[in-house]
């Protein structure tokens, strides 16, 4: 490959823009010089080796750059950031590009080959691997340090001379996908591959998952429906109902293990390596050696990072929890106000007035949701963590702690401090019906109107300029670029995981939880689709082998309902009647068979294995395959140096 670099050309007469970059304006002359001369120059010299050029609009050239490759350049690149297609026999290999010959469907003229999310994949990780050699600083801008090996990409964000980099729609594409995917209400499966091909592994994995957990509902659903209608009042009859939920949850579970892997299988992304994790664009420090890498860069001290987390941000949480609580008081205080009216007037007005405690509760929870995640994002950033994915670990479980105590907390306290059950039901359904409609309209509806009265302006100020320039592309590049960035699947994981919680930790007092479930994923399924064709701007493609931390936040989940749903059960009249002399025995009976669910669910995760057998013996094909041919180049050079020593 070392070979290939030295007769590539960084000039092709037909340039296909895939990614935006857009400057600060009034950025200076001599710095767009020398960052684009980085980009164009040769691997050798330091550079990408990509193409690029201005867009260039009636006001002139304003700060906003294309870029693109050529099909050599973009061949390479694959077969540095180890993509893994498929081989003419069928199975999956990375690729390279000495081996090209060996894989499906290639061809030296078909530009097709590389999906274009994988080519702007690649050029997104060749632009953030653009590093300092010997300068000290970015051109025209001194307070800018640079040290050798630093990222420039990143350090022009952090600067503020670089806005933005961004994929560009395919605008044929995204037609095609927007028709099979949102087009028409039809009943059936979405178009993953083409989701994947289209926006990367991570976003196609998360729609897999949401309709893969959406039809899995669909049982509980259809269970659910009798028992609410036949059998509301009587909850303690619910038993069968609770238990066949507990074996569900852990099904439903270790069955999306083994549907992932076979996504990610015949995706690529279940044999990828993982890239060596570079520091994060925030990460701050004295300069330093990696002693890992031996390049120059931030180091700070553990130390001081664990003092801020354990003397300030844990404090903060424990702060906001406490608050959380505090405003849950509040609201069983409005609840005892609503009823202490319904009683004394006994009208159709205060049995509506029932409702407004636990709805005004609703909306206070995803208020303070959302004002809690911002707060949770800066102390994480402060907390200055070298690596994204210890950042993302960090900011998840703040999430989640504060949203699980926050959504569930007035749950717990109805069910096993005052142990009502239809105040319980009439909570959870407003719970859960009101977070659903007011998710609905945040993240989708409101969005999308904003936007599409944006595109109505751009199109009228666009159509009445006077030039022969190509409006078409500068149209799209302008629209795009004022478009909302897609900050990535964690709020829709979160979404579906809160979602879980209510379906799951009280099954047995409100069987209906599953049925509004369906319906709102359903509209989700669409409403997220829409808005990531029309809203946002188009997500760089990340390759991705799971769902992540949230399989494992899932799993905790069910978990929890266990022990949720055996008290439940146990609290229940017609169980308390079996033991009428001593409730130690009926506490006992009841931790005897929590534990006996909970082992059976453990049974059940370690039996049903997480890869398909097909998957599995693919796997050890490849791995044998790979040890055979390192054995052989072993050999090779022995007998290679056996040679040189004999004629020496």
């Amino acid at each position: 490959m070392v070979e290939s670099w030295s007769f590539l050309d960084t000039v092709e007469s037909n340039f296909r823009p895939l990614v935006v970059i857009e400057l600060a304006k009034g950025t200076k002359a001599e710095t767009i010089e020398w960052f684009t001369k980085r980009i164009v120059d040769k691997k050798a010299n330091g550079g990408a080796q990509l193409l690029i050029k201005p867009l260039v609009t009636e006001n002139g050239i304003e700060n906003i750059y294309l870029v693109g490759a050529s099909h050599l350049r973009l061949l390479l690149g694959a077969e540095t950031v180890g993509l893994v297609k498929e081989c003419t026999d069928n199975s999956m290999r990375t690729f390279t590009y000495s081996s090209r010959k060996t894989f499906k469907d290639f061809a030296d003229d078909n530009h097709n080959f590389l999906t274009m999310a994988e080519c702007q994949y690649i050029i997104k990780h060749e632009l953030e691997n653009l590093r300092a050699k010997n300068e000290k600083m970015i051109p025209g801008y001194p307070q800018a340090k640079l040290y050798p090996g630093k990222s420039i990409v990143r350090r022009l964000l952090t600067s503020g001379i670089l806005v933005q980099i961004f994929p560009l729609h395919a605008r044929e594409e995204l037609k095609k996908l927007r028709h099979s995917w949102y087009g028409r209400v039809k009943v059936g499966y979405q178009p993953l591959d083409d989701i994947r091909c289209y926006f990367g592994e991570t976003i196609a994995l998360y729609f897999g998952f949401l309709e893969y957990f959406t039809f899995a509902l669909i049982p509980m659903a259809v269970i659910g429906i009798p028992y609410y209608v036949f059998a509301w009042e009587d909850y303690d009859k619910y038993v069968m109902f609770a238990t066949f939920n507990l074996l569900w949850s852990t099904v439903i579970l270790e069955v999306w293990k083994r549907i992932c892997a076979v996504l990610t299988y015949r995706w690529g992304t279940l044999l990828m390596k993982r890239q060596f994790e570079e520091p994060r664009p925030g990460f701050h420090g004295v300069l330093g050696i990696n002693p890992v890498t031996g390049r120059e860069e931030p180091v700070y001290s553990s130390i001081k990072r664990q003092l801020r987390i354990y003397l300030v941000s844990l404090p903060f949480v424990c702060l906001c929890l406490y608050f959380s609580l505090y405003v849950m008081m509040i609201y069983f205080d409005l609840e005892q106000w609503a009823l202490d009216y319904h009683q004394e007037n006994e009208s159709n007005l205060s049995s509506l007035m029932l409702y407004v405690p636990s709805i005004i509760y609703a909306v206070v929870i995803e208020i303070m949701n959302r004002i809690y995640r911002y707060a949770a994002e800066f102390l994480t950033s402060w907390e200055n963590h070298r690596l994204e994915s210890s950042y993302q670990n960090h900011l998840i479980l703040k999430v989640l702690v504060f949203n699980f105590l926050n959504c569930f907390a007035s749950l717990f306290y109805i069910a096993f401090v005052l142990f009502d059950m239809k105040l319980l039901r009439q909570s959870l359904a407003t719970l859960l019906i009101t977070s659903q409609i007011l998710n609905q309209f945040a993240e989708s509806l409101l969005p999308y109107w904003l936007q599409k009265r944006y595109n109505r302006r751009m199109k009228k100020r666009m159509c009445s300029q006077k030039t022969d320039m190509d409006l078409s592309l500068a149209e799209q590049v302008n629209m795009e670029k004022e478009m909302g960035t897609y900050l990535g699947t964690f709020d829709d994981y979160l979404e579906l995981f809160l979602q879980f919680g209510y379906v799951s930790l009280f099954s047995c007092v409100y069987p209906l939880a599953a049925v509004f479930a369906v319906l709102n994923n359903i509209t989700e399924i669409y409403s997220d689709a829409l808005k990531m064709c029309r809203v946002y701007k188009r997500p760089f493609a990340e390759p991705t082998a799971n769902i992540g931390v949230w399989q494992l936040a899932f799993e905790t989940m069910s978990v929890i309902s266990v022990v949720t749903n055996c008290i439940l059960i146990g609290m229940s009249p017609q169980v308390d009647a079996l033991f009428p002399d001593s409730k130690m025995d009926l506490v006992l009976t009841v931790a005897l068979v929590e534990h006996l669910l909970l082992a059976i669910k453990f049974i059940m995760a370690f039996v049903i294995p997480d890869k398909p057998r097909d998957i599995q013996m693919k796997l050890a094909k490849l791995e044998f395959e790979s040890l055979e041919a390192l054995k052989q180049q072993v050999r090779a050079f022995q007998m290679l140096l056996r040679f040189l020593l004999i004629h020496h």
